[in-house]
């Protein structure tokens, strides 16, 4: 799945690929943003932790969960 993210008072997003499922990802933010939570956390397909903080998130984008891939099927 791919995600993008984007930080207030900021001019770049955070963009990874992840194995985390849409309503996964989206439960995460949701409980962060409805709670008393200063940050979220995200995973990348390599294993890379993402740490956003509450007070600067302004969007979240969430890409197809399976991206057609470019190359030869052998």
């Amino acid at each position: 799945m791919d995600i993008r993210i984007g930080i207030t008072n900021s001019s770049r997003e955070i963009t990874f690929e992840s194995n985390q499922t849409a309503d996964q990802i989206r439960a995460v933010v949701a409980e962060a943003l409805d709670g008393d939570a200063k940050y979220f956390t995200l995973s990348d397909e390599k294993g890379s932790l993402f740490i956003v903080p509450v007070a600067t998130f302004g969007y979240l984008e969430l890409g197809a969960e399976n991206p057609r891939r470019v190359g030869f099927v052998a």
